[in-house]
């Protein structure tokens, strides 16, 4: 219901709806250019990733590796790599929730991670 019982104004809704994309865009733009970093081990490895959840860098310390146990290692860049990823979906929620609030709500919008 609009108050005072008017029309929406359909122009000043579409422009709503532009600056909530643009901002979106902007916002997603930010986070595929913002590094987040995840470890594990102590800080044996270390997986960087984007905000948006890409792979960017794995560092690995010569102690954790041991040729004859490469399944630690694994599970070592394994750990590292989800660590990093959780850190880029906390970004993620802290720069996009807000935005998703604006759209009406947050969890029902197809297409968004939350």
């Amino acid at each position: 219901m609009i108050p005072g019982g008017g029309q929406p104004n359909m122009q000043q809704l579409l422009q709503q709806a532009q600056k909530m994309q643009q901002d979106l865009a902007a916002a997603q733009e930010e986070l595929a250019r913002t590094p987040v970093e995840g470890s594990s081990g102590g800080g044996l490895v270390k997986a960087t990733v984007t905000g948006a959840g890409e792979l960017q860098a794995l560092a690995i310390d010569p102690k954790a590796v041991d040729p004859e146990d490469t399944e630690t290692l694994a599970d070592l860049i394994l750990a590292a790599v989800r660590d990093a990823n959780n850190a880029a979906q906390q970004l993620q929620q802290q720069k996009l929730g807000p935005l998703a609030q604006g759209l009406g709500g947050g969890s029902g919008i197809p297409g968004l991670p939350f």
